[in-house]
């Protein structure tokens, strides 16, 4: 087991250092993305399933919150909350639709999509990626494996961040650390600290 469980954190952290070498950039330039769009009074949606919902949850909650200093609150939802509109949408419309729906109802041009899936072929966050380009929104896409069906639908104006793994487990670790980047850039651009200048 105890080697088992060493392996598991090797694992992880040659995922991590793989990654080092392509994320940065395409993390770069989601946070910027996400800075131009709350600076211009603008939203963020997020969704994914599972774990990904999870990690959805924990975007917004930081956005909406704090990450790792007090700031005032940034516009962010989570689309895998509200188990009565989810429910009702899987029930009448079917499962696929239940983020697409809120999209088109909560989307605004400007707005951006933060789109989780570990595989890129989750078929209810790509229509929700379908309803959001139908908003004029800007996508920003955390995938993994060969970035599946979601890849194909990111134009010049999204961006794909895509783990170099092909293992679920290792991609949702991944994804984990990008969000706090993500959370941690927006805070530098937008409440930087000087507490640290002379």
């Amino acid at each position: 087991m105890i080697e088992k469980i060493k392996a598991n954190f090797t694992e992880s952290i040659q995922t991590k250092i793989a990654a080092i070498e392509i994320l940065p950039e395409l993390v770069e330039r989601g946070i910027y993305m996400m800075v131009q769009a709350l600076i211009a009074g603008n939203k963020i949606l997020c969704c994914g399933n599972g774990g990904s919902a999870g990690d959805a949850q924990h975007f917004s909650s930081q956005l909406l919150n704090r990450y790792d200093r007090d700031r005032p609150s940034l516009p962010a939802l989570a689309l895998s909350c509200d188990t009565a509109t989810i429910t009702s949408v899987a029930n009448d419309c079917g499962y696929e639709e239940i983020f697409s729906r809120q999209v088109r109802a909560l989307g605004q041009s400007g707005d951006i999509l933060l789109a989780i899936s570990t595989s890129g072929n989750s078929r209810n966050v790509i229509m929700a990626m379908e309803a959001a380009l139908s908003r004029d929104m800007t996508i920003i896409a955390l995938t993994g494996k060969d970035g599946g069906e979601m890849a194909g639908l990111l134009g010049p104006n999204d961006v794909e961040i895509r783990v170099p793994s092909n293992k679920t487990p290792r991609i949702q670790e991944v994804h984990k650390l990008v969000i706090h980047s993500l959370c941690g850039g927006i805070d530098d651009c937008l409440f930087p600290d000087h507490s640290d200048e002379v």
